[in-house]
């Protein structure tokens, strides 16, 4: 071989030295630029895992069953249907009724009930204890009222730092409310009875218990729940708690103190309204409030469905609180409306609602409309007992205000006038 054929580079696979140092860096960095995305991709799965996690704590609560029972054996209040007890054994003591099964939760391994936008509770499933009826309890009939926390036994979880109110015993409500006695009575409805209660260490509530009427109180306590369990505005009825034992189903709110608007507008009161012009406008104003908060400060937004004089507590200073949730809808922002049976009282119920089903926030605005004139003429929104032209609160008051008589629609009880362009901005 001579020097000149020694001389030459070498070639694998027919490429020089330096072209095949090229090619491997170039499969190199080929191969790390795939890694890394290969990474980054696992590291975004992860991140998006971690998001749609629910980072909320669970708390765990146990079911508590109270093992003594009163000595005396509550008395049925007039006019409350009593349960028949389906267990023919001696009587025991109620056990407690755990709310997420009163609200229908899953029944896995355990219960949660969600309380708030952070918090939830679980509830350990255990085997439930035998129980039966007892032989005099309250029955369900509804009632509702206010006042702030309560006292309890011990054992019994308070949940109100998480988002709602505290779980009340049967034994606490009895003796509340001196075993729902008649004199206590300071409300009815359709489906309850409202006592005025006052929990050991003087705190004054409203105890509103439901009427067991085909499962009547269990479709009101779950609606009432769902919709102002967990809301706190000055112009809404607080619900501080609850009772679940047995069959009962009660709940308990704070307690307002000044009667509601159906009484001060249409009761007897006099020659001379208390209700003056700025006080009307004051209880408009909060009401308003309180119903836009439920329309716009919410998700799901609350629809009332039963808008009217009777549901307006008034505190000492003329406060406005809407009451009564048991007609209430929840409406999601993915839906306009939702179709359901026509509830309301007469007169209140909107004609789109009360002529198709379909229901949303605009059935309560028209109930606040018609709220609105009952406040200025001081007249219900039908009387049979007027004159035929006069029958019908929006007929009458559209031919006042046609033929220019707007001061002819106020409350003759009220004896200061509102200035022409007060009575102007609602007429």
């Amino acid at each position: 071989m001579s020097d000149s054929e020694l001389s030459q580079g070498t070639l694998v696979f027919g490429l020089h030295l330096w072209e095949l140092v090229g090619i491997g860096v170039g499969i190199a960095f080929v191969l790390l630029l795939v890694l890394l995305s290969l990474v980054c991709l696992l590291a975004s799965r992860r991140r998006r895992r971690r998001r749609a996690a629910p980072a909320t704590p669970v708390l765990h609560l146990p079911v508590v069953v109270p093992n003594a029972q009163p000595k005396h054996p509550a008395k049925p209040p007039k006019d409350i249907q009593e349960v028949p007890s389906r267990g023919a054994g001696a009587p025991a003591a109620p056990s407690k009724v755990p709310l997420a099964q009163v609200l229908q939760a899953p029944p896995p391994d355990s219960i949660q009930i969600e309380t708030g936008k952070e918090h939830r509770i679980t509830f350990p499933e255990q085997p439930p204890p035998p129980h039966h009826q007892r032989s005099g309890g309250p029955s369900s009939r509804g009632a509702s009222g206010e006042s702030r926390g309560g006292g309890g036994e011990p054992g019994v979880p308070e949940v109100s730092h998480l988002g709602w109110g505290h779980w009340y015993t049967l034994k606490e409500l009895e003796d509340a409310t001196c075993m729902f006695a008649d004199e206590k009575v300071i409300g009815e409805g359709g489906y309850g009875i409202v006592y005025h209660g006052v929990l050991e260490g003087g705190v004054q509530v409203a105890v509103k218990n439901l009427l067991n009427n085909r499962g009547q109180a269990e479709r009101e306590f779950k609606v009432e729940v769902e919709a102002i369990g967990r809301v706190r505005h000055k112009n809404l009825v607080r619900l501080l708690g609850y009772c679940a034992e047995g069959n009962q189903r009660m709940l308990v709110y704070e307690y307002v103190n000044n009667g509601n608007l159906e009484q001060w507008l249409h009761g007897d009161v006099g020659p001379v309204s208390p209700l003056t012009w700025d006080i009307r406008m004051k209880i408009i104003l909060g009401t308003a409030k309180g119903l836009m908060y439920l329309h716009e400060g919410l998700e799901p937004k609350v629809v009332h469905r039963d808008v009217k004089s009777s549901n307006i507590l008034l505190d000492k200073h003329w406060n406005a609180k809407l009451s009564d949730f048991g007609l209430a809808k929840l409406l999601g922002s993915e839906r306009s409306y939702v179709t359901t049976r026509v509830m309301g009282h007469s007169g209140y119920v909107a004609p789109e609602y009360a002529g198709t089903g379909m229901l949303n926030e605009t059935s309560d605005v028209y109930s606040f409309g018609i709220l609105i004139m009952e406040i200025i003429s001081g007249r219900v929104p039908v009387d049979y007992n007027r004159p035929p032209g006069e029958v019908n609160l929006v007929e009458w008051l559209k031919t006042m205000v046609s033929n220019r008589n707007s001061e002819g629609v106020l409350d003759p009880k009220m004896t200061e006038k509102p200035t022409s362009r007060a009575l102007k901005r609602l007429c």
